[in-house]
């Protein structure tokens, strides 16, 4: 067997490696619960303990980010910049906005909120990617673009991403990669400094805080090392929250608070939807790799790896604000959220590229590759079996148990056991309920013409919490096993484009 072949065995087999995982446990409990229904009690109560204390260990890190936050956005970043950096004029944002045939309203939508933060917007470079196989509907929003905004901003540049490239997954992370070639172009005939440029890759919906850029320079200019760190702000999904039903903002407000937790975690946070980090690294790596889905989370990976371990994603406890998948039709929204979910967990394909690169690369620390590992097996085994195992397969032995007329002191009190580990696992839902009703936007003014209607509303916003556990198993749990079983089979995941109207933006 020549080498090529044994490096791609050896891929092939840590791509497998998650999904066995995870069909192992659910094979595992099942054949526990025919054979020895006691045993898989005891596995059941070890794991629900297990989950627990995770749930714990999550609030607490939850907390900690919650007041980083609350105090975060009191201050007028702006303001500051200017008083305590005096080179902050030195540096230049480069904004990237991929599309992939959203409509006009959307895009200018983008470009006014971009005006809206409190920024020298001449300090900004923004790109707008358009894909060529989208060419008819892309050419006039560009132009009208152009025309309305070119002398607004620093420069406004205008791409058209080729379409067929061999070797690459049509998607945002090749329009980004083509988007990072052209804009160096113009970036190196300027004579611009690399270092003295910070670059954001935005979804086109996104929507920033409006000390985004003040914050993000700030904390650029006060890092030991900005060159080899990625700058991960918090990820709201606000934009047509009002508008939305109860099952995407349950869902998409669940990222939002599992994002929150890890910004306390750094050692643990990889780049995730929109996120920035400097010109030089991105050119030091080759750009986003236009060959995956995932290419959010594996720029940080890219640059890990290229750094010999060097590099580190910095926590921003600020917002940017983004759609939910609502479209204005439920069922087709309610698919489309588990095509988005779907789309997030192939963030498993990371586990492969990461050991098989950790393997290659000597120079990075055995305990960075060890936690690094862990982090991401864990994650992505969690994310899948958790919810499963604790809802609906947990309860399996004890009816095999029953059934079987198996009764012990542990058979009999398993149930309560359960009942109360579920008890104390609501806590935590009922914090992030109350959090989720905070950080609310204001509400649009159609929905608040009269005063119970306004109550009833955001009464709704809290009680919708409750079917967060059916959440967790339909846009959870489903997502990921479909996710890691694609990837086990070799049945690979293409880019999904998340759907966007114009409704959202009113």
């Amino acid at each position: 067997m020549t080498p090529e072949y044994k490096q791609y065995y050896f891929y092939r087999i840590l791509e497998v490696i998650p999904g066995i995982l995870v069909w192992t446990t659910f094979v595992a409990i099942i054949m526990l619960s025919l054979l020895k229904p006691l045993y898989g009690i005891y596995f059941v109560i070890i794991f629900d303990v297990y989950f627990v204390l995770r749930i714990t260990y999550t609030l607490i890190f939850l907390i900690i980010s919650w007041f980083k936050y609350r105090k975060t956005i009191k201050v007028d970043w702006w303001k500051f910049l200017k008083t305590n950096h005096k080179i902050w004029d030195k540096y230049y944002h480069v904004i990237l906005l991929p599309t992939a045939g959203e409509p006009y309203e959307v895009v200018e939508f983008a470009f006014e909120k971009l005006l809206e933060t409190k920024y020298d917007h001449k300090k900004m470079i923004v790109v707008l990617g358009g894909e060529e196989r989208l060419r008819e509907e892309f050419e006039p929003i560009g132009k009208k673009i152009l025309a309305k905004y070119a002398d607004r901003f620093k420069k406004v540049m205008i791409t058209l991403h080729p379409s067929d490239i061999v070797g690459e997954v049509p998607g945002k992370g090749a329009n980004l990669y083509h988007m990072g070639h052209k804009i160096k172009e113009y970036i190196d005939e300027e004579k611009l400094n690399y270092k003295h440029l910070i670059v954001s890759g935005f979804d086109v919906d996104t929507v920033t805080h409006p000390h985004y850029f003040a914050y993000l320079t700030h904390k650029f200019i006060s890092h030991k090392n900005p060159y080899r760190a990625s700058f991960q702000p918090m990820a709201f999904y606000h934009n047509n929250v009002w508008q939305s039903d109860i099952f995407t903002r349950v869902v998409s407000n669940s990222t939002t608070f599992w994002l929150l937790t890890d910004l306390a975690r750094p050692e643990r946070l990889f780049t995730f939807s929109s996120h920035s980090m400097s010109w030089q690294a991105l050119v030091d790596v080759g750009f986003w790799q236009n060959n995956i889905v995932t290419e959010d989370s594996r720029i940080f990976l890219q640059c890990l790896i290229h750094y010999d371990g060097d590099y580190e994603v910095v926590p921003m406890h600020i917002p940017v604000s983004m759609d939910t998948v609502y479209v204005g039709k439920f069922w087709r929204s309610l698919k489309n959220q588990y095509k988005q979910m779907r789309r997030w967990a192939y963030g498993v394909e990371h586990f492969p590229y990461m050991v098989w690169h950790f393997k290659q690369n000597k120079n990075i620390p055995l305990k960075k590759k060890l936690v690094y590992t862990w982090n991401q097996t864990e994650g992505v085994y969690s994310w899948a079996t958790a919810p499963l195992l604790v809802m609906i397969m947990g309860y399996l032995p004890l009816y095999m148990a029953e059934k079987h007329g198996i009764t012990s002191v542990l058979t009999q009190n398993a149930p309560l056991i359960l009942e109360n580990l579920m008890r104390f696992g609501m806590i935590g839902i009922f914090l992030i309920a109350i959090m989720s009703v905070v950080i609310l936007p204001p509400m649009p003014d159609r929905f608040k013409s009269k005063i119970w209607n306004k109550i009833f509303r955001y009464t709704l916003m809290f009680v919708q919490w409750i079917i967060f556990p059916f959440t967790m198993i339909i846009f959870g749990s489903i997502p990921a096993v479909d996710a890691q079983t694609r990837l086990m089979l070799g049945k690979y995941l293409g880019f999904w484009v998340t759907e966007k109207t114009k409704e959202n933006i009113k």
